[in-house]
């Protein structure tokens, strides 16, 4: 859907009554081209000293063709127009450390280039070596949540915390975070764990990976399927039978195969691991997409209406995933993930049954990830803001705008924003990657 505001802010009036009246003035955001660079621009390297991870980070710098510089802290030249910042803070082992961020990033962050990108990389706070080192680590949230609703023209902050040891696991999430391929990620918090080192081609990450993906026949869904075979997976797309046309149209574009089911059916979870192994072999990444809306306050709701949208948006991908784990379709090595939303984080006036099912989708992660960790499968998930797509064309046009604006990107994002989250996730070199819940709204006001 068209952003007419975002549009007309581009045009001379447009501009001249944002200056004026104090408008927001969204920056139409990059997003992923075929062929592009990861990071098309110079980039500005700092850290607390010298670790392995600031090596592993240089490393990738110079991988991915960054015209990288190193900056000692208070030093930036004048005239450089940096397109991202990366910061190493493992090395912070009390607060003492923490004034090197502002010793970096002062100088500098006004320099920042339109879309650029401020990582910073810190330690797993709950795996710190002592108790200072705890407390300085846990201030890097803050820290990055602040500067990113400080940054401006489409600029993004996030912050990874690595485990001690996880360096070699950091490069698919660095390439996700530096490229367009996060427009709409902001104000996030990302931990990677350690992990068997798997090599992909950047180019075809998920060549030779099977993925299913529910609700694949419109909007989100259908940006999940392009985007998975686009980086190599063979889709299998799973969609109700009245939408059969739509879910054909999106196969016959990506490849794959199809499967007309209803995930809420009894003999869902068998019907799918059936097709997967009878027409694929099995699985390697699952995403539970499916879901429905149907809003009313509690107090106006229906038995028959809260059970809906219970049953598919969270009881099918419990039931499939178990399922699909206990009859080994989902193969060792694999890769989960869930559709929450930030309604499942910060709730929502007249959602209580959609907000406790995506919520449930979150403890879906987290009860799985530690049990899944010992057959190297990975399990995840998305929370959308607001995406444009032909639910929220419906929503009247006052709560519409609110809801683009009131992020720190002034804007809706994109169905492919979240299917790119959701590929990062599923990459194989991704392998460290587990138990999170990132969300996908340019750093919306609602939720944490």
């Amino acid at each position: 859907m068209t952003d007419r505001y975002q549009t007309f802010t581009r045009t001379p009036l447009g501009q001249a009554l944002v200056k004026n009246l104090g408008l927001p003035d969204p920056t139409p955001l990059p997003r992923w081209r075929d062929g592009a660079r990861v990071i098309d621009g110079p980039v500005v390297f700092g850290s607390i000293g010298e670790t392995d991870t600031g090596k592993a980070i240089q490393a990738l710098l110079r991988d991915v063709g960054a015209n990288f510089s190193t900056a000692a802290e208070g030093v930036a030249s004048s005239e450089l127009r940096p397109k991202a910042l990366v910061f190493d803070a493992t090395g912070a082992a009390s607060t003492a450390d923490l004034s090197s961020l502002q010793r970096f990033f002062s100088p500098v962050i006004r320099q920042l280039g339109a879309a650029g990108r401020v990582i910073v990389v810190g330690r797993t706070p709950e795996l710190a070596a002592s108790p200072e080192q705890q407390i300085a680590q846990r201030a890097l949230e803050g820290f990055t949540r602040s500067l990113g609703k400080e940054v401006k023209r489409g600029a993004t902050v996030n912050l990874v915390y690595a485990a001690p040891d996880a360096h070699d696991q950091l490069e698919s999430t660095l390439r996700f975070f530096l490229s367009p391929k996060s427009a709409y990620v902001d104000g996030q918090v990302a931990r990677i764990g350690t992990g068997p080192l798997v090599a992909t081609d950047p180019t075809q990450p998920l060549a030779g990976q099977i993925a299913l993906v529910t609700g694949a026949a419109r909007g989100i869904g259908a940006a999940i399927a392009d985007t998975l075979a686009r980086d190599g997976a063979t889709v299998i797309g799973v969609d109700v039978p009245q939408n059969a046309n739509d879910l054909r149209k999106v196969i016959t574009k990506v490849g794959g195969s199809e499967l007309l089911l209803d995930v809420t059916a009894i003999d869902a979870p068998q019907r799918t691991a059936a097709h997967a192994e009878e027409h694929h072999g099995g699985l390697d990444i699952v995403v539970h997409n499916a879901g429905i809306t149907r809003d009313k306050r509690l107090a106006n709701m229906r038995t028959d209406t809260w059970e809906a949208v219970l049953d598919v948006n969270l009881r099918a991908p419990e039931r499939i995933t178990a399922y699909l784990l206990e009859s080994g379709a989902l193969r060792d090595g694999g890769s989960v993930i869930g559709v929450s939303s930030i309604a499942g984080i910060a709730g929502n006036n007249g959602q209580t049954n959609y907000a406790t099912s995506k919520a449930g989708v979150i403890g879906l992660v987290q009860a799985y990830a530690p049990k899944l960790a010992e057959r190297q499968i990975r399990i995840n998930a998305v929370a959308p803001g607001f995406i444009e797509t032909e639910m929220t064309a419906r929503v009247p046009f006052a709560i519409r705008e609110v809801g683009r604006r009131i992020n720190s990107l002034q804007q809706g994002g994109q169905p492919v924003d979240v299917a790119e989250t959701i590929a990062w996730f599923a990459d194989p070199a991704s392998a460290g990657v587990t138990g999170n819940v990132v969300r996908v709204c340019g750093q919306s006001m609602l939720g944490a």
